[in-house]
């Protein structure tokens, strides 16, 4: 169970720092050029990364390197900056606060991993959470900013999944940077075409894309894989609730916001919500149950135990490893 809650700790590194990318993208980085101000954070953010492993793709990751880099960053940036150009902030942070729910249907599918009945109340409990905090009910919506917020989410929600899928053997720095650069690389080309020349900018401005590469970028996707390694799906997904969070916090403690008692409301629910969906120390301690096979006395060379490349239930390599 100590184990277990150190990875969700570590995990939810990943949404507060990306709760902090609200306030320094609005209060510092120029909101004109969002292509330009998204590449700006993925690469840097990968060519560091880079920098620490030293590490190249190597076989089939030169092709999952671009696909994680168009799903997780590179289309998933654009779409974000898309929504957020037509659709007020609250509005897109509840449709994005659904990824909990679409990360388990996905990984149920993908991964195996089938949605508890804790994990789902969670989700429910953590959505309703959201919309308490965010939505006032006098927000005009555009059909555009909601079908490009869905698309954000459910790419996203796919990405993560295939990580976790695909992730087995692979660096988490590495394969992190890899998918950075890949979905920076893509970026640069589109905000060329869309918004012509990079932008200039000020002192302010080269601190907060610092910021936002190295802590809201690097160490948060660092930490947000290596949780989806470690975790169930459902964990995790769970734990990005803490994003909003984060920003109705900040906005109080920061902007000098008002806290009402709806939001608190609100985050009560969220943070019941990441509690009731969180591993249990039953599950947590449990061992893999053993597969039946002979008596050491009858197979005494090993003969007759399941065949396969790992060896053994849940050893690297199998369905069942985290």
């Amino acid at each position: 169970m100590e184990a277990t809650l150190r990875w969700v700790l570590i995990t939810a590194i990943a949404p507060v720092a990306w709760g902090t990318n609200y306030y320094v993208t609005h209060a510092y980085l120029p909101a004109e050029t969002p292509l330009y101000g998204a590449a700006i954070r993925a690469l840097p953010a990968g060519l560091l990364l880079l920098a620490v492993r030293r590490e190249l793709p190597r076989g089939s990751w030169w092709w999952k390197a671009a696909v994680l880099g168009v799903l997780n960053m590179g289309g998933f940036f654009a779409l974000v900056y898309v929504a957020a150009q037509l659709l007020p902030t609250s509005t897109a942070s509840t449709i994005m606060a659904a990824s909990p729910v679409a990360m388990m249907l996905i990984a149920w599918a993908l991964v195996a991993e089938r949605p508890g009945l804790l994990p789902l109340l969670g989700a429910a409990a953590g959505i309703a959470g959201v919309c308490l905090m965010l939505l006032t009910g006098s927000v005009s919506v555009d059909a555009r900013g909601v079908l490009a917020s869905v698309a954000a989410m459910l790419m996203s929600s796919l990405g993560y999944i295939l990580v976790k899928r695909w992730g087995a053997g692979a660096d988490v720095l590495a394969s992190t940077s890899w998918q950075l650069i890949a979905g920076g690389l893509l970026l640069l080309p589109l905000a060329a075409v869309v918004e012509g020349a990079p932008p200039a900018l000020d002192g302010p401005a080269v601190l907060g894309f610092g910021y936002v590469a190295v802590v809201a970028t690097a160490v948060a996707f660092a930490t947000w894989f290596t949780g989806l390694r470690h975790l169930p799906a459902a964990t995790v997904g769970l734990v990005g609730l803490l994003n909003p969070v984060t920003g109705v916090l900040l906005g109080t403690l920061i902007a000098g916001e008002s806290l009402t008692l709806r939001q608190v409301c609100g985050l009560v629910l969220v943070l019941g919500g990441i509690l009731l969906g969180r591993p249990t120390a039953r599950r947590s301690a449990d061992p893999p149950r053993p597969t039946a096979r002979r008596s050491a006395e009858e197979c005494p060379t090993g003969a007759g135990r399941p065949a396969g490349p790992t060896g053994a239930p849940g050893a690297p390599g199998s369905s069942t490893a985290g």
